[in-house]
C-alpha cells in the first residue's frame, strides 16, 4: 500500500470508493471532504479544496494546514483508504478532531490497513518534529481504538463531543 495525493487521473476509483461507503451505510472520515464535495459539487472542486489545504501562507483562520491521501494497494491500484494529517492544532483539533483522520472502504476492513496507514502518516510527523499526535475516534469505534493503541496510543480522556453529537475518546501518541 502506498499514500498517493489526489489527483484527477483517480476521479472515478474515487468515486467508487465512497460510492461503496454509502451502498454499506458507513461514515466516511479522514477524507478532506470528498463525499460532501461528490454531493454538493464536483471532484474537480474537491482537488482545489485539498490544494487550499495545503497552502500554509493562506489557511484561513479558523482552519489548519492539512495534506489528504489516498491508500492505495499497488498489486491493483485500488483505494483502499484514505487519511488526512492535520499540519498544526487549534483548540477543536486538541480537543475533538485530533491530528489525523482516516477511514477504510468497508471491503477492506481488518486487513491492517488502517494500521499501515497510521504507521505511514506518524512517520510524516516524525519528519515535521511532533512531539506528540492527538487522534480522536467515536467512543463506540473499538477496531480504530484498537488501531490508535497498536501505535502507541494512550487514551487521554472519553467526553461528549457537542460537535459531534457522540461520545468521544482522545488519545496521544509520544513521538
Amino acid at each position: 500500500m502506498k499514500l498517493v495525493l489526489p489527483n484527477f487521473s483517480l476521479k472515478e476509483k474515487a468515486m467508487e470508493f465512497v460510492d461503496e461507503f454509502y451502498a454499506c451505510g458507513s461514515e466516511i472520515n479522514g477524507s478532506g471532504g470528498l463525499d460532501r464535495f461528490l454531493r454538493n459539487s464536483t471532484y474537480e472542486e474537491w482537488l482545489n479544496k485539498i490544494a487550499a489545504d495545503m497552502d500554509v501562507a493562506n489557511i484561513p483562520a479558523a482552519r489548519v494546514p492539512a495534506m489528504t491521501y489516498f491508500a492505495v494497494r499497488e498489486e491493483d491500484d485500488r483505494i483502499v483508504g484514505m487519511i488526512n494529517l492535520r499540519l498544526a492544532a487549534n483548540d477543536f483539533i486538541r480537543k475533538e478532531g485530533g491530528h489525523i483522520g482516516y477511514c477504510v472502504r468497508p471491503s477492506e476492513r481488518r486487513r491492517g490497513y488502517a494500521t499501515e496507514m497510521l504507521k505511514a502518516a506518524l512517520k510524516a510527523y516524525d519528519t515535521l518534529n511532533f512531539n506528540e499526535v492527538i487522534l480522536t475516534c467515536d467512543w463506540d469505534n473499538v477496531a480504530s481504538a484498537g488501531v490508535i493503541k497498536k501505535c502507541g496510543g494512550e487514551l487521554t480522556d472519553t467526553f461528549y463531543s457537542e460537535t459531534f453529537k457522540t461520545d468521544i475518546q482522545r488519545y496521544v501518541i509520544k513521538r
